[in-house]
């Protein structure tokens, strides 16, 4: 009888996935349904070879940290095998509780609480139902295990997550520059004094990614077209959650409904179990059946919006090193009003106005330190020859003005 199931990546080749705990949670329908998830979002509307899903990046992550696991234990690191699979199990489930379109969801439908307690909601839930086998990766999703470098792996500027989503769109968008040496990386892995740290040989290789993860940030996540796009969704969403208020009937199946004619808030959230169940019955389907439903629908606002997206008919979008003037915006305004014969008010779901600042490395979040031969730490902004400190934390800010092409 085979001891495990072998999955093939197109980034990484074959992951194996030993049956048992691990192979439970990749089967689990709260799981099997991030395959029904783009991991970009709208992004495709850039870059067409964007299809990837949450599910693959979840798989590509724990590929990742098998790795780590293996170059830390061959370091001298030890790791119990309990903690291997608990580690292990917390990156499989890190992403578990996005919803669709990535954060567009978190802003509009559901206030007040973020994809990261959701997920965490979700694996108390599964670890109900496995009796209390995720009790020990849930201890170190929270940080509250001892061992904190096991933390480091899956949240920290070095984890698995990054070390793959990176990898992961650079190849599924095409954006070559993008591409990190992950298994480089990985090989310099070390700990020193329970903390995570880079062997100095590795030191050219966290440059690249540093170097690598800014490109992608402008280039990809915060391309000025994917940007139009998601706040194009947000309006949609944000008029059908306003017109169901008002009582008006909306297409929507029973999930979405839910959450756009119920008022949903953190508390609410966490007490009702309503939500999670509707909620984790929720994918990128359900948005995109109604979308194309609502282009019929007799309110403009709502149909145009819906039809805009449906129909890659985007708001054209102007990148500004200052933000836009209050004359600026009253015109734009007035403009939207009178091409579309709606109010002032309602213009307002075809402006969206945002400032949105990057910054490749903050020593705030937490550090990246470079190991040396004779044992002594020193952070990379420091350690690094090519990059200092002020290039490493400089933060770009843009700002953003979305509106329709009149």
């Amino acid at each position: 009888m085979q001891d495990r199931k072998i999955i093939n990546d197109p980034v990484f080749g074959f992951i194996n996935i030993p049956k048992g705990l691990l192979y439970d949670i990749v089967t689990h329908p709260a799981m099997q349904r991030l395959t029904r998830i783009k991991q970009l979002g709208l992004s495709s509307f850039v870059y067409p070879g964007a299809q990837h899903t949450r599910f693959q990046h979840s798989l590509g992550a724990f590929y990742l940290m098998s790795e780590a696991i293996n170059t830390l234990r061959q370091k001298g690191n030890f790791i119990f095998d309990s903690e291997a699979e608990a580690v292990q199990a917390a990156i499989l489930m890190h992403d578990i509780g996005h919803g669709p379109f990535s954060h567009v969801l978190e802003h509009t439908l559901v206030k007040g609480i973020n994809h990261e307690e959701i997920s965490l909601m979700l694996m108390e839930r599964m670890n109900q139902e496995l009796k209390g086998q995720l009790t020990l990766a849930i201890q170190i999703f929270k940080d509250e295990y001892p061992k904190k470098f096991l933390h480091q792996l899956i949240s920290s500027q070095l984890d698995m997550d990054r070390l793959d989503y990176l990898r992961r769109d650079s190849f599924y968008t095409g954006v070559t520059e993008g591409n990190i040496g992950s298994a480089r990386i990985i090989k310099m892995l070390n700990v020193k004094d329970d903390h995570l740290v880079v062997d100095s040989k590795g030191i050219y290789s966290i440059e690249n990614f540093l170097m690598a993860r800014r490109l992608m940030y402008w280039q990809v996540y915060l391309h000025k077209t994917s940007v139009a796009a998601e706040k194009m969704l947000v309006s949609a969403l944000s008029r059908a959650k306003e017109l169901a208020s008002k009582g008006v009937e909306l297409f929507a199946s029973p999930a979405l409904r839910f959450f756009l004619y119920n008022n949903i808030h953190a508390d609410l959230f966490k007490e009702d179990p309503n939500c999670i169940e509707n909620y984790i019955k929720l994918d990128d389907n359900d948005i995109w059946t109604s979308l194309k439903i609502w282009c019929e629908h007799e309110d403009i606002i709502l149909s145009t919006l819906s039809r805009g997206i449906i129909n890659r008919h985007l708001f054209k979008v102007e990148v500004s090193d200052k933000s836009i003037t209050k004359e600026r915006k009253a015109e734009i305004l007035q403009n939207i009003s009178n091409q579309l014969s709606i109010t002032l008010k309602e213009a307002e779901y075809f402006l969206h106005t945002s400032a949105i600042g990057k910054d490749m490395y903050s020593q705030e979040d937490d550090s990246i330190d470079i190991m040396f031969k004779d044992g002594t730490i020193r952070d990379i902004a420091y350690a690094s020859d090519m990059l200092n400190i002020s290039t490493l934390s400089k933060k770009v800010k843009k700002y953003y003005i979305c509106s329709p092409r009149f």
